[in-house]
């Protein structure tokens, strides 16, 4: 199911602001739903700060990509799957692990549409689909979606 256009150009100038409210002091703040990712560039080798919005489960920090493989932080990871994480006041290297599943992926979509239907139900609109998808809607947008988990 495609999603609807969506220019993902205008999200790099969100990253630029959510970058900025880190730099700034507003980490513990704006951490509460969004952290900053620095993988190391495939290509260049240089570190690249991405800010993402994530759940920490057992431990481990969840991240979904809506563009699927096609982001570059996700190809970043599996060129080097060691990372940074800047969460609130909180710094730290992890091992980042790639999920494909669907399976699992929809149980992550699921988790997140229980704890933000609001946020997580419009972005689902982005999809074509209903903001409160069925098992089989989540299980086929699992197909274009990946997961990576951050273990410190």
């Amino acid at each position: 199911m495609p999603p609807i256009a969506f220019d993902w150009t205008k999200m790099k100038k969100v990253q630029k602001i959510h970058r900025f409210l880190y730099a700034v002091g507003f980490g513990p703040l704006i951490g509460k739903i969004i952290l900053l990712l620095t993988t190391t560039g495939r290509k260049s080798g240089l570190p690249r700060i991405t800010p993402l919005q994530y759940e920490v489960i057992d431990g481990g920090y969840y991240l979904g990509s809506a563009r699927g493989t096609k982001s570059d932080w996700f190809r970043n990871i599996l060129a080097d799957n060691h990372v940074e994480v800047r969460v609130k006041a909180r710094h730290f290297h992890g091992t980042a692990e790639t999920v494909t599943d669907p399976a699992r992926v929809a149980d992550f979509l699921a988790y997140r549409l229980e704890r933000h239907p609001l946020m997580i139900g419009l972005m689902m609109k982005m999809y074509n689909l209903p903001m409160r998808p069925s098992r089989e809607q989540l299980l086929e947008l699992s197909q274009s979606t990946t997961l990576v988990i951050i273990h410190p």
